[in-house]
């Protein structure tokens, strides 16, 4: 039984009562909102150390971060050294886009599964096409019976969620050749697809046969993640006929999902103006029923390689605060080369301040507990707790002690003209002494 079966028959699993708990939630709300499916908890019960984590209405806003191996980069322990640095930054889900050798993706994706307690997802078509071009040649010798087995190959091993581009049809690569795009498609896994269907002449297998997506979903108890093949790669292609066109399928693929017993979320653009930012989540929110929308970003500006976690901070702030359940980040390397351990630990942090920022104005418990607990400390002058209470502690504790001589009780910056302890001196507050 899947955890959407569970709670249509008004079950409450171990799974629904851990994330009540992490959310400060009652477990019932838990339960009710994975039976309407507006929350998905991924959670294969063959990944057997994790601990499960929830996406979705009325829960805090969740952080994904990729990671995973390349033909230019094989090493799997760098991988797993991303991983870990992922976690304890405060991802809450990570994803294996491994394209290296197709040997070392199925070890890859196992060394991960072992050394994670989050959910970890995969995009099957990247292992599935690195195997065609090894074994028959060419990406476009692709059998459906090799993405199909493939597909499941990585549900029995564990992954709780996968991404599958079943929204890239004849129709919707029809809509885009009509309008025109100026960076066509940007999305690897809607590339490899869109190239297949081309040289075939035939139509998208994972849409073609999605019911067979679905059994394997609902044999392995996997969230499907409905990928956005076509999601704009630069401003100027945002929330064109092509990316409205997957949207509405993946509208009825959701609905095709929940009949099936399955917990499905929808992926989202990608690079999209500020100004269309929240426009884009009520749409995927009203066409998908409230299905949870995980999404990239957004972008919010094309010019910024080198800063694009910025970019796509200030983007993910907007999106969640409209709705969006759930950001993956985006790292200083984006657009340039593979991330650094460095740079997955930026692109966490930064998109772990837009999901809070977002938390705060959506009344996610806790959030703003949060920041007012902050704001006492600042007041006191209690540099300790400040530190402990940051979203990146060792970055705040190390330009404390970088920057200020040892025992100094305000800081470098305004030092004995610190607005604080003079009006708190005026207030007769005795303030600094923590």
């Amino acid at each position: 039984m899947t955890q959407r079966e569970a709670a249509l028959a008004g079950q409450t699993t171990l799974a629904m009562q851990r994330v009540a708990e992490k959310e400060k939630r009652d477990a019932e709300f838990i339960r009710a909102g994975v039976a309407a499916g507006t929350i998905c908890i991924p959670a294969n019960p063959a990944h057997g150390i994790l601990d499960p984590n929830g996406f979705g209405n009325g829960l805090r806003t969740k952080v994904n971060a990729n990671i995973g191996t390349s033909a230019n980069c094989p090493d799997i322990e760098k991988e797993i050294d991303k991983l870990e640095l992922a976690i304890r930054a405060g991802a809450d889900a990570v994803m294996d886009l491994s394209t290296g050798r197709a040997v070392d993706i199925d070890l890859t994706r196992k060394a991960i599964l072992g050394a994670s307690m989050v959910p970890i997802g995969t995009v099957p078509i990247y292992e599935a096409t690195v195997e065609a071009l090894e074994s028959r040649g060419a990406i476009v010798n692709l059998t459906a019976d090799d993405l199909f087995e493939v597909i499941e190959r990585q549900a029995k091993d564990g992954v709780d969620f996968m991404t599958v581009h079943c929204g890239v049809t004849l129709a919707s690569l029809e809509r885009l050749k009509r309008e025109g795009r100026v960076t066509d498609i940007v999305s690897r896994g809607g590339a490899f697809i869109t190239g297949w269907m081309i040289h075939h002449g035939e139509e998208n297998p994972l849409y073609e046969q999605y019911d067979r997506v679905l059994d394997i979903a609902r044999k392995y108890d996997v969230t499907l993640s409905l990928g956005d093949g076509l999601r704009p790669g630069c401003l100027a292609d945002a929330t064109d006929r092509a990316q409205i066109q997957e949207l509405l399928i993946l509208g009825e693929l959701v609905d095709r999902a929940w009949k099936a017993g399955v917990q499905v979320m929808v992926e989202g653009p990608g690079h999209v103006p500020l100004d269309q930012v929240e426009a884009n989540v009520k749409l995927q929110k009203r066409i998908c029923h409230g299905a949870p929308f995980y999404v990239l970003g957004p972008l919010v500006t094309d010019v910024a390689p080198g800063y694009d976690h910025i970019t796509s901070a200030i983007g993910g702030a907007i999106a969640a605060a409209a709705g969006a359940d759930f950001l993956c980040y985006v790292t200083p390397a984006e657009h340039l080369g593979l991330p650094t351990s460095q740079d997955v630990w930026d692109g966490v942090v930064a998109a772990r301040i837009a999901a809070h920022a977002a938390d705060l104005v959506k009344g996610v418990r806790g959030a703003w507990e949060w920041d007012v607990e902050m704001s006492k400390a600042r007041k006191a002058l209690d540099w300790n707790t400040q530190i402990g209470l940051s979203i990146d502690p060792e970055k705040a504790g190390r330009y404390r002690r970088e920057r200020n001589p040892e025992g100094l009780t305000e800081c470098t910056m305004c030092g004995k003209y610190c607005a604080m302890r003079v009006v708190g001196e005026f207030l007769n507050k005795d303030y600094g002494k923590c």
